[in-house]
């Protein structure tokens, strides 16, 4: 397994960690479990980002 696919994994891993998370902080109804949910889906969506990116990266090196 080369370096990119291994730094890819982890990003992947990392937004499915973020997406967990998020829902179920949106399942309890409070203020503070709102909250954090946004936190989360925040996060999600910069760990996505992140994944995509060094998808690329890895595409382009590997060509």
């Amino acid at each position: 397994m080369s370096f990119f696919s291994v730094v890819v994994l982890v990003a992947v891993l990392a937004t499915v960690f973020a997406l967990i998370t998020g829902v179920t902080s949106m399942v309890a109804n409070d203020q503070v479990g709102h909250n954090d949910s946004v936190h989360w889906m925040q996060k999600r969506v910069e760990f996505q980002a992140a994944a995509v990116v060094l998808v690329l990266v890895a595409v382009y090196f590997a060509s």
